[in-house]
C-alpha cells in the first residue's frame, strides 16, 4: 500500500515560470552552474546551487552557501516570484521531447514507504553526495527538486489524468533545450480521492531517477522526527516531493562507457578476447547503434564494431535467473570491462567514464579520439528490467539508466513546516 498525498504547493507566478524552472542541480559542475545562474537571475539554479553567489574561494559546502539558498528562496516568495496555493492538491506535469510525452502526478510520497521498501531502489547512494542535499533541504525547510518515481500503469489513475489535462493548464512553456513543460492542477475532489485510493492499492513504487535526493529527503524527515518526539506522522516532514509516472510512458536511454586504455593489450589481442563470448556482427567506418538487447557496439581506432553475446553465455546467464547479471551493462562489465580492461570497480576507477545517451554516438567517437581509447555504446536498460531488479531487492551496476527528459527544479516546492 503506497501513501501518495496531495500537498500545498509553492510554485512560480505564471509570467516568470519559464525563467524560474531549471535543470536539476547535479547536471552541472560548479563553473557551468555559475555561468547558467548569471544568465538568468530568476533561475532556480541560484537557489539549488547557491555557491554561484560567491567567488570560488568559498566552498560549495560552506554554511554560508546553505544560508544564502534559504535567503534567496524567502526573498523570491516575498517578492511574488513564487505564490503559495491555499489548498492541498495534486498537479499533473507533462513533458514533451521530440514529439514524445510523459505525464506524471506531482504529489508527496511517504518517508515510511521509503523506509519500509514500498518505494524501491535500484542504486546505491554515496553518503558524501547525500550530505549536501540534506543540508540544503533542512536549511531551506523545503524540498525543491522532485524525485522521479515510476509505478505500473493503473487504469483508474490514467482516466483521472486524462480528464484533468482536458482543462486549461497552469503553465505551458518550451524551455531553451526545446522540451515543452505543461502543468495542470487537479481540482475535482472526487478525482483527488480516486488517485489517492488507487495508489493505496499499489504495492510497489520505484525510484527511477533521484536516489540521492530521495535518500536525503528521507534522512531530513527522520531527523525532524527525532527533534519532534511527539510527532503524529501527519507533519509535512514525513513526506517528500515526487513526480510519479506510469511505466508505459517512460523512456530510458542508453548509458554508455568510454575507457582510457586497453590494459596493456594490443588491439588485435583485445578484439580476439572479446570474440570468446561475443559474436562480431558488423564493422563500419560509420556509427553503429545497438538495436536489441544483448548487443553493444564499440568504437576503436576510427572504426565501429557491433557485437552480440553468444548463445553459450546467454543461456548460462538465463539459467542462473539473476536479473542483475542478465543486464547488458552487467554483461559488458563482467565479460569485457573487468576481465579484459581491468575495470574492477567502475564507481571508483579513474580509467572509465560514462556518457549519457542524450549526447549521441559522436561524443563516444570524440572521447575515444581525445582523452580515451575505446568507447562502448549500450542498448538501453528497460523499465521492466529495472522493476525486476528492484523487486528482488537487488542493485544495478552504476550508470545503468539514463532518463530523459529531466524533471525541472523550482516548478514545485514542498515546505516541511
Amino acid at each position: 500500500m503506497a501513501v501518495v498525498k496531495p500537498f500545498r504547493c509553492i510554485r512560480p507566478e505564471k509570467g516568470v515560470v519559464s525563467k524560474v524552472a531549471a535543470l536539476p542541480y547535479d547536471v552541472y559542475n560548479r563553473a557551468e552552474a555559475k555561468e547558467a545562474a548569471l544568465k538568468e537571475p530568476l533561475s532556480f539554479l541560484n537557489i539549488d546551487r547557491a555557491e554561484t553567489q560567491f567567488d570560488d574561494s568559498v566552498s560549495t559546502y560552506d554554511d554560508r552557501v546553505y544560508d544564502k539558498a534559504r535567503e534567496l528562496l524567502d526573498k523570491m516568495i516575498d517578492e511574488g516570484v513564487y505564490e503559495t496555493d491555499p489548498d492541498e492538491a495534486y498537479y499533473i506535469y507533462r513533458q514533451v521531447m521530440n514529439g514524445r510525452s510523459q505525464t506524471g502526478i506531482v504529489a508527496c510520497a511517504s518517508v515510511d514507504d521509503y523506509v519500509n521498501e514500498v518505494i524501491k531502489k535500484h542504486e546505491n547512494t554515496r553518503e558524501e553526495k547525500e550530505l549536501d542535499r540534506i543540508r540544503h533541504i533542512d536549511t531551506c525547510d523545503a524540498q525543491t527538486g522532485p524525485i522521479f518515481l515510476a509505478y505500473r500503469a493503473n487504469e483508474l489513475i490514467s482516466a483521472v489524468v486524462k480528464k484533468t489535462v482536458e482543462g486549461a493548464p497552469l503553465y505551458d512553456f518550451v524551455a531553451d533545450d526545446g522540451i515543452r513543460h505543461v502543468v495542470w492542477k487537479m481540482t475535482d475532489k472526487d478525482d483527488v480521492k480516486t488517485v489517492k485510493d488507487s495508489f493505496a492499492s499499489i504495492d510497489s513504487i520505484y525510484i527511477a531517477d533521484g536516489h540521492h535526493r530521495a535518500a536525503s529527503a528521507v534522512k531530513v524527515g527522520l531527523k525532524r522526527r527525532k527533534e519532534n518526539p511527539d510527532y503524529t506522522g501527519d507533519e509535512e516532514f514525513n513526506y517528500f516531493l515526487s513526480v510519479l509516472f506510469p511505466h508505459d510512458e517512460l523512456m530510458i536511454m542508453d548509458y554508455n562507457r568510454t575507457v582510457k586504455d586497453l590494459n596493456g593489450l594490443s588491439e588485435d589481442e583485445f578484439k580476439s578476447k572479446i570474440s570468446e563470448n561475443f559474436n562480431l556482427l558488423n564493422t563500419s567506418d560509420n556509427e553503429i547503434k545497438p538495436e536489441k538487447k544483448g548487443e553493444f557496439s564499440m568504437y576503436l581506432s576510427g572504426k565501429w564494431y557491433l557485437y552480440e553475446v553468444n548463445d553459450a553465455l546467454i543461456n548460462e546467464l538465463m539459467a542462473a535467473g539473476d536479473p542483475v547479471k542478465i543486464l547488458d551493462v552487467s554483461i559488458l562489465q563482467d565479460y569485457v570491462l573487468a576481465p579484459l580492461l581491468g575495470i574492477m570497480d567502475p564507481r571508483t576507477d579513474s580509467r572509465i567514464d560514462f556518457v549519457g545517451g542524450i549526447r549521441g554516438l559522436k561524443e563516444l567517437e570524440k572521447r575515444a579520439e581525445t582523452d580515451m581509447k575505446v568507447s562502448f555504446a549500450m542498448y538501453p536498460t528497460s523499465i521492466i528490467e529495472l522493476f525486476d531488479v528492484a523487486d528482488k531487492g537487488l542493485l544495478m551496476p552504476p550508470k545503468s539508466t539514463w532518463f530523459e527528459p529531466k524533471l525541472r527544479s523550482g516548478l514545485f516546492i514542498h515546505r516541511l513546516s
